[in-house]
């Protein structure tokens, strides 16, 4: 493990003194192209009910967001119609053992989801320190468990009752997300992404506060569609209904289509995974240069590691 983060700060290293860093997006700075980071951080938990409004979840959130300034009565509309449309969507609830085949383990925490509960925790900082919506994870190749560690992170902020997440599945090539949580017919993203179909006649709810969008089957012309400014409207649109404070997308390897570069100019945020004794350090760094032009990457996660440090095992739960 410390041979690997020392060749890799090596790398990053190298390249800070190849490079004056003029083409990466400063942080708390959007991508050319987008709108720039919404003012303020994610809304923190709410201490107590709003008085005159009690069990409102819309007032609750609209505190959260100015606890010090008189709540608007646009906000509360806001929240409240937010509210409504996520009520609208079907609900559908994941088979535990579905969920524990595919080595999701952070839907009901524990032992087993520290260490994605302790990725959430630095996301979430990162995120609202940057006012920062959008996080894509991606990887050097195919194999390395991008979408395992996105379901993780989902069902991880998904036990975040004041943080709103949508699941969005961007692998559109070789979609997964539907077959590993067995979830009904669902039209898929990808066609809701080209304005064809309403975003939810494909969207599900898993939670309370968790959306999930995904694909039934593969996409044509994959990269086309997510270069497109049809797709870019397309999530204005549905951040803008549905209002979800975290959206993660869940992307194609980096090295074997250009989707994901494709797509780059439209996240906040990127993290890389890798899979140790699988994915090279000339392959993670390559990403990471790539991926530093466009946004900003949030670190890189060595995941399939068989050999971790004596101090990872978190014993206090034993």
């Amino acid at each position: 493990m410390e041979k690997i983060q020392a060749a890799l700060a090596k790398a990053r290293a190298t390249r800070s003194g190849e490079s004056s860093g003029e083409n990466r997006v400063p942080p708390g700075q959007a991508p050319a192209g987008r709108p720039g980071p919404v003012p303020g951080p994610v809304p923190g938990p709410v201490p107590g009910p709003v008085p005159g409004m009690p069990g409102s979840t819309a007032a609750l959130r609209a505190e959260a967001i100015a606890p010090d300034l008189p709540r608007s009565p646009d906000l509360l509309h806001d929240e409240e119609a937010i509210a409504a449309a996520w009520s609208a969507l079907p609900g559908f609830a994941v088979q535990a053992r579905r969920l524990e085949r595919a080595h999701v383990v952070t839907f009901a925490g524990g032992a087993d989801a520290v260490s994605f509960d302790a990725l959430r925790t630095r996301l979430l900082q990162q995120m609202r320190a940057n006012g920062w919506r959008r996080v894509a994870i991606t990887s050097p190749g195919a194999g390395c468990g991008k979408t395992t560690l996105s379901l993780n992170l989902a069902f991880s902020l998904a036990r975040q009752p004041e943080v709103r997440t949508l699941l969005a599945e961007l692998d559109l090539r070789r979609p997964s997300i539907a077959r590993i949580l067995g979830t009904p017919d669902r039209a898929s993203l990808a066609l809701a992404l080209a304005g064809e179909v309403p975003f939810d006649t494909c969207a599900l709810r898993l939670s309370q506060n968790l959306l999930l969008a995904a694909n039934q089957g593969p996409a044509r012309d994959a990269a086309e569609l997510l270069a497109s400014a049809t797709t870019a409207q397309s999530l204005a649109r549905i951040e803008a209904e549905y209002g979800p404070d975290i959206t993660i997308f869940d992307m194609p390897p980096m090295l074997v289509t250009d989707d994901m570069m494709a797509f780059a100019g439209e996240v906040d945020c990127v993290l890389l995974v890798a899979a140790a004794e699988a994915s090279t350090i000339k392959e993670v760094d390559t990403c990471e240069r790539e991926l530093a032009a466009q946004t900003s990457v949030l670190g890189v996660v060595l995941n399939k590691c068989r050999y971790t440090d004596r101090g990872a095992g978190y014993g206090y739960y034993d």
